[in-house]
């Protein structure tokens, strides 16, 4: 899932980022309301965690703004996104202020990081049903709640991007994926890498994959295209 930071303090992003990529989560950072904006018009999220008091835009008047988005425009596929706000100033007026914009949920700093991912799981569960569902592929399982995976009922020992990246394929079946879109819902837009990165993982999850008896191109290249997943 991919997480979008609102937050003009560069040592708390930077703690949210840690804390949130820890648990496997694509995170992108913006440090103030019109950047998040830009972001919000670019890419699709699972969820907002948006300071209230941002340079340029307001967390509370982007929140308005993203919630009255029209259809034709391209920040629409995030106005239902759900939205945490984040706020020194814990008056009752400020939450319904926060609320009444269309924000989810409110949290006031100082914060205990272990609630606030709380707070995230809970928001992203209400979000979205895909969580809880296991994803299947011949004899491939994935259990997105647990980020556990295995083929013929073994057990596959993955890095979090090597996971991400096969419940990405198992997710759109016989859809080819290209590397560059690949790289879009897996990585970060700051931490993008070049192409020859997802070669290398998918050879590492052909490896894994072989060693429990599954085909040498059960993860199958579609040349001058991308990769997609093969019936056995």
């Amino acid at each position: 899932m991919r997480i979008l930071v609102v937050e003009d303090d560069i040592q708390l992003a930077e703690v949210l980022t840690e804390a949130l990529s820890r648990r496997q989560y694509v995170v992108d950072v913006a440090k103030d309301g019109e950047a998040a904006w830009n972001s919000a018009e670019s890419m699709k999220y699972d969820l907002v965690v948006l300071d209230v008091t941002l340079p340029k835009l307001d967390g509370i008047k982007f929140c308005q703004r993203l919630r009255t988005t029209g259809t034709s425009h391209p920040a629409y596929r995030n106005a239902g996104a759900p939205v945490l706000m984040l706020t020194a100033r814990d008056t009752v007026a400020d939450k319904i202020a926060g609320l009444d914009a269309g924000a989810d949920d409110y949290v006031a700093k100082p914060f205990d990081l272990e609630e606030l991912m709380a707070r995230i799981r809970a928001l992203l569960r209400r979000g979205s049903s895909a969580t809880t569902v296991s994803l299947s592929w011949e004899k491939l399982h994935l259990n997105p709640s647990t980020y556990e995976a295995t083929y013929d009922s073994y057990p596959i020992s993955l890095t979090p991007k090597e996971y991400a990246i096969l419940e990405l394929l198992v997710a759109n079946g016989r859809r080819v994926l290209s590397r560059s879109s690949i790289i879009e819902q897996v990585w970060s837009v700051d931490d993008s890498p070049v192409e020859e990165t997802v070669r290398s993982h998918i050879k590492c999850l052909r490896q894994k994959l072989r060693v429990l008896g599954a085909p040498e191109n059960f993860i199958e290249t579609v040349h001058g295209l991308g990769y997609r997943l093969k019936y056995e």
